[in-house]
């Protein structure tokens, strides 16, 4: 087993290898010279929303939850296809005509503010990253301590230095190339191993009788309308998951490590066929790792294993059924998936403050020093969310959502009514980001320490943001027609006009 993740760690640094000779100046760096292919960058956008979360994180709730949680497999592919068609389509070709690296940068020209929008931006972005990563630390810890037998420190340091070096390395050609192994590794193996656990709890209508043994509605598609929860699992109530819907589908395709990949693809042809295969490869893989959780928990119940805590019940699983071999090709699998986001959300943290930081503080920048720039930010990212994944909380599932809930209030509305509504105004952009991102903070805290809210706690900070947003661009001047006219804004996708 040891020796074909060692195997893999090496094949990971290979690719960071041949993707430095790549690097010939900032755009290469941060946007792979706008030249990534169909596959490369379709997978890119999967492999950056299919996280640590994905196999661990789904598995998880599944086993705690059952069926009510299912809805968790829509919205989250959705999220890749309306990341890719609604905001990317756009996106993608103004960001081409003026040479957009990030997403601030649209941001600046759209809201015509060259530094309160994007600094606001920036620290935004880099702060939702670092929860988010910390949550991934924590997904490749669970997978190297249970494989490895090696403590939890020692795990995230060998995790942390693979994952940076090739980052540091390759930029983004590395972080997408890495990505598409670490997809192609991801379907197949999720394909062959998740049947198999299916199989051995007894399909699914034994399952099913199973779950509604331990508890009648973990086979309902939601939680009765019970506010408090009657337990913790069922959260899931018919409220919730229309908060979860916007959480999901909106949050993950506006956040910062997600929606920058549009901006790296060669053609714009991609953005037609790409939405229908990103949705359909990634809603088959949740929905065969949430089944597996299901079955987890019916064998669990049943005494034929036991899981430790819910974020191992996919890793228990494949153990108990597959022999020694097979689990060690399970090892690579569960590694490509929690790793292939964490690399670009390291590579977000860095090219957010070299990029669009840096270049605010220091006037007269080289291609070099913005580079060398981003390179350190990469290294104390990953140092800082290194110390903080040491002691992270019990469900994985819960810090991810939280970095998801912060990314829905703070930039989710800003994007799409600076794409889509002509009249959003400057003004009203900074201040729907400024106060989406606070009250974000404010009901995250309510919901886990003074009272449980009824849904999610980003859904009324989104509230906020959108009232915000119409509110002030409403009482303040329209923005310039020149600007407008350049950033193709107005309620159409493939239109010019």
């Amino acid at each position: 087993m040891k020796w074909l993740v060692l195997l893999y760690f090496l094949a990971l640094l290979f690719i960071g290898g041949w993707a430095s000779r790549k690097i010939e100046g900032v755009e290469d760096y941060i946007v792979a010279g706008r030249n990534l292919g169909f596959l490369a960058f379709t997978i890119l956008v999967v492999g950056s929303i299919c996280s640590g979360m994905t196999i661990l994180g789904v598995a998880g709730l599944g086993y705690i939850a059952g069926w009510p949680t299912i809805w968790e497999q829509i919205f989250v592919p959705l999220s890749a296809a309306f990341c890719i068609l609604f905001l990317g389509t756009k996106l993608h070709r103004i960001g081409k005509q003026y040479n957009y690296l990030t997403i601030q940068d649209y941001f600046s020209h759209r809201f015509y503010s060259k530094k309160k929008i994007r600094l606001i931006s920036a620290i935004v972005g880099i702060a939702v990253s670092l929860i988010y990563l910390v949550g991934q630390y924590t997904a490749i810890s669970i997978v190297l301590t249970w494989l490895l037998g090696i403590t939890h420190v020692q795990a995230l340091t060998i995790a942390s230095t693979i994952v940076v070096f090739y980052v540091l390395l390759g930029g983004l050609y590395a972080v997408a190339w890495t990505t598409l192994v670490q997809g192609i590794i991801l379907i197949i193996g999720v394909l062959l191993l998740s049947p198999p656990i299916i199989e051995k709890a007894g399909g699914l209508t034994h399952i099913n009788r199973i779950l509604s043994m331990i508890d009648p509605n973990f086979v309902k598609l939601a939680y009765p309308q019970v506010h408090p929860p009657y337990a913790n699992y069922a959260f899931c109530t018919p409220a919730f998951i229309i908060s979860l819907f916007f959480l999901l589908v909106f949050g993950l395709a506006s956040a910062p490590h997600v929606i920058n990949n549009v901006l790296a693809a060669k053609e714009k042809k991609y953005f037609k066929f790409s939405p229908f295969l990103a949705f359909s490869l990634y809603v088959i893989i949740m929905y065969l790792i949430k089944l597996s959780g299901f079955a987890v928990r019916a064998m669990a119940y049943e005494g034929h294993l036991k899981v430790p805590r819910p974020d191992y019940a996919f890793i228990v699983g494949v153990e108990h059924v597959l022999n020694p071999f097979a689990w060690s090709i399970f090892a690579v699998v569960v590694l490509a998936a929690v790793m292939s986001t964490t690399d670009r959300l390291l590579f977000t943290i860095g090219t957010y403050f070299g990029w669009d930081i840096y270049r605010l503080l220091k006037s007269n920048v080289s291609q070099q020093e913005l580079t060398l720039v981003s390179r350190i930010a990469i290294l104390a990212s990953a140092i800082v969310s290194l110390i903080l994944a040491i002691n992270p909380p019990k469900l994985l599932a819960w810090l991810i959502w939280m970095g998801i809930g912060i990314m829905l209030s703070s930039f989710t509305i800003p994007l799409i009514a600076g794409l889509y509504w002509k009249r959003a105004t400057k003004e009203g952009a900074i201040a729907s980001m400024a106060s989406g991102f606070f009250t974000a903070i404010v009901f995250g805290y309510i919901h886990k320490f003074v009272y449980p809210l009824p849904m999610h706690f980003s859904f009324f900070s989104f509230g906020i943001s959108f009232i915000t947003m119409v509110v002030v661009s409403i009482l303040t001047p329209p923005p310039p027609e020149k600007i407008i006219k350049e950033t193709k804004t107005g309620t159409f996708i493939l239109g010019e006009n």
